[in-house]
């Protein structure tokens, strides 16, 4: 099926699907997730087809199961709730009591004519309450506190779990993601979600508790009046479930827009000196500027549906005041109810007039959380296509013998560009392998395949006759160990840095350290610090020149002995000093090992026992340096002819 004809139906597909262009996207992506190949393109679109039929758009309300799974987030915290709740129930029922003691009050005072009487009643009366006020300031602080522990933990645990879900994805999921949206995903969204567990539920309990007991008291007082005062409450509830799904969008759309504003900000910071050399300064301020404007819009839109929503709201409360204190003047002066119970009615009108805001509130917040937690779903229920545990483990290291066998491969974001057809490669045991080509030849996906990072689309990487892809994971990149063109730092210091490639960095001992050091000629330059192993490298490793970062990432692949070397341009792009330095530890640490190394030093490609040149996704050209230069109009002699191998010396 020709490129042409798949853009084509791709966004006839893309177009015809409820309007929607994203699809595209999606359905570029899904190509590598279903693993949908050519043969099978046909029938993909016409089922995708068939069903559009039932593809409605989903219901815009806060469903059922949406509600259930973030509940269940809580269920950890079930007795701390649990607690919260029963306290929330003790301080509102205090809380409700407040206008019924005012009502008495007023008729001890309006009802007795006798004062020393109403005294001592009044005394007895106010003394009662302060003790039930005492309980209910006590039970409320317990309510904040218990709700406020849970609602930390349960955050903390959110972040965790999203935070452990987007390290065990694929490669291939990140390349089509970026590193803001992830950040803004972690701790914005999980904050929301956070908030909706415990004071958000909270407040919202505490709001239908007292509108509940509220409407109970006024129709156990005046039904009559009871009805007036809670005409408008209907309203006001369908009002507040529309505003809730408008703010749901708006804050799925304010979320997207940070995440692309926290990218932006991120790669800006951390490539901090390009931005520097090239004075862009300014640009990059005016473009960030754009990216929080649109967020800035869309806080317009929720401010203005916001401001109408408890305008009339409000309108609505003072409404029922006017109206009850009418009706309410009127059967106080035809007998039918008391001055303390008309000013305990208000007062407990009043109260559900705060609380039907209350949950308005918390309506607009659940909705802003389920936005928020939806982007969470997403990370926490996708499965990663290459599990970063699982598998056959062998119980003696590989020797390192590796094939490639009739590998077909291109990358998730980019399907439509082959960078493999039909490859087939073998490495001999504890010998080096120098691979050539020209740039975007694949030469660093085939390390990428050993690791695993990728699976081929078609054919096999074996390592000792056995498929990468029934190895565990974890054991496989055990015993192989990288060093790359630009390596990168944690930032940390040294010792942290080349621990990090051993598997029990706690078992290392100093000596150990010691001698993979001088090995890797890293002790060279760490005894003339101050600090020596202990310096810190920066971001990225910012505060090491680019020899001395080498050296440490040689360090830190030798550190867990690997029987595997990958070495992706290791020193291209040093100077001739950095690179001698770097080439005298690979020399040493290269004697025993299988090595693949890619190459752009003609020192790495003549030292190697055997090179291979990749053009078109295929092998073209395999022999030692020899023989592969005598060759006339050969494709390695043309890339020593045109290209930019370099010899050091």
């Amino acid at each position: 099926m020709s490129n042409d004809l798949k853009i084509l139906v791709v966004y006839f597909q893309g177009f015809t699907k409820l309007g929607n262009p994203n699809y595209i996207e999606k359905f570029l992506k899904s190509q590598h997730d279903y693993k949908i190949t050519e043969p099978n393109l046909y029938f993909f679109f016409f089922r995708r087809s068939a069903n559009s039929t039932t593809a409605t758009p989903k219901k815009k309300g806060i469903r059922k199961e949406d509600i259930r799974r973030l509940l269940s987030l809580a269920k950890p915290e079930t007795c701390t709730l649990i607690g919260a709740i029963l306290l929330l129930f003790i301080s509102s029922a205090v809380t409700m009591a407040v206008p019924f003691s005012l009502g008495k009050i007023l008729d001890i005072i309006y009802s007795n004519s006798n004062l020393e009487d109403a005294r001592i009643k009044m005394n007895k009366l106010c003394g009662t309450l302060l003790f039930v006020f005492l309980i209910g300031a006590v039970c409320n602080f317990g309510r904040v506190y218990l709700m406020s522990a849970a609602g930390y933990r349960m955050t903390q645990s959110l972040r965790l779990q999203v935070f452990s879900s987007i390290l065990k994805q694929e490669q291939g999921w990140f390349d089509s993601r970026s590193t803001g949206e992830l950040i803004n995903r972690l701790s914005s969204d999980t904050q929301l979600v956070g908030q909706a567990l415990s004071s958000n539920i909270s407040d919202g309990l505490r709001s239908s508790i007292m509108v509940v007991a509220g409407s109970g008291m006024m129709f156990y007082m005046s039904p009559e009046l009871a009805f007036v005062g809670l005409a408008v409450v209907p309203p006001v509830a369908i009002l507040a479930v529309i505003y809730g799904r408008f703010v749901r969008q708006i804050t799925k759309s304010v979320q997207d827009t940070l995440a692309e504003a926290s990218q932006i900000a991120e790669e800006r910071i951390s490539n901090m000196r390009t931005v520097k050399m090239f004075s862009r300064e300014r640009r990059e301020i005016a473009t960030y500027s754009n990216a929080i404007q649109q967020v800035l819009s869309l806080g317009y839109r929720e401010s203005k549906a916001r401001a109408l929503f408890y305008g009339m709201t409000g309108f609505s409360g003072n409404l029922i005041i006017i109206s009850v204190l009418y009706y309410g003047g009127v059967m106080v002066s035809s007998n039918a109810i008391t001055v303390g119970n008309l000013s305990s009615f208000l007062l407990y009108a009043a109260y559900i007039g705060v609380s039907v805001g209350g949950l308005s509130s918390f309506y607009s917040d659940l909705n802003k959380s389920i936005g928020a937690a939806s982007r969470l779903w997403e990370l926490l229920d996708r499965n990663p296509l290459i599990p970063i545990e699982g598998g056959i483990i062998p119980l003696a290291p590989p020797e390192g013998h590796i094939t490639f066998k009739n590998i077909e491969f291109s990358y998730p974001s980019r399907y439509d560009i082959k960078i493999f057809d039909d490859l087939e490669l073998d490495i001999t045991p504890g010998r080096t392998l120098a691979v050539v080509g020209s740039s975007g030849s694949g030469k660093s996906t085939l390390a990428a395949l050993l690791l695993r990072l990728y699976d081929p689309t078609k054919g096999q990487v074996y390592l000792d006759g056995q498929d990468v892809k029934s190895l565990d994971p974890s054991w496989l990149r055990k015993y192989i160990g990288t060093v790359s063109q630009e390596p990168i730092l944690f930032s940390s210091s040294i010792r942290d840095n080349i621990l990090y490639g051993a598997e029990e960095p706690e078992s290392i001992t100093e000596e150990q350290l010691l001698e993979v050091a001088k090995e890797a000629n890293v002790y060279e330059f760490v005894k003339q610090l101050p600090q020596g192993f202990d310096t810190l490298v920066g971001e990225r490793g910012i505060m090491l020149s680019g020899g001395q970062k080498q050296r440490v990432a040689i360090a830190r692949a030798l550190i867990k002995n690997p029987k595997i070397l990958l070495l992706d341009e290791a020193t291209s792009a040093l100077d001739a000093q950095s690179e001698h330095f770097v080439r005298e530890a690979l020399e040493r640490v290269m004697k025993g090992r299988t090595v693949l190394t890619i190459a752009h030093r003609l020192s790495t490609i003549q030292n190697a026992d055997s090179i291979v040149v990749i053009q078109s996704g295929q092998i073209v050209e395999k022999g030692t340096y020899k023989d592969l230069i005598q060759l006339e109009n050969g494709a390695f002699k043309e890339l020593i002819k045109h290209q930019t191998f370099q010899d050091s010396t």
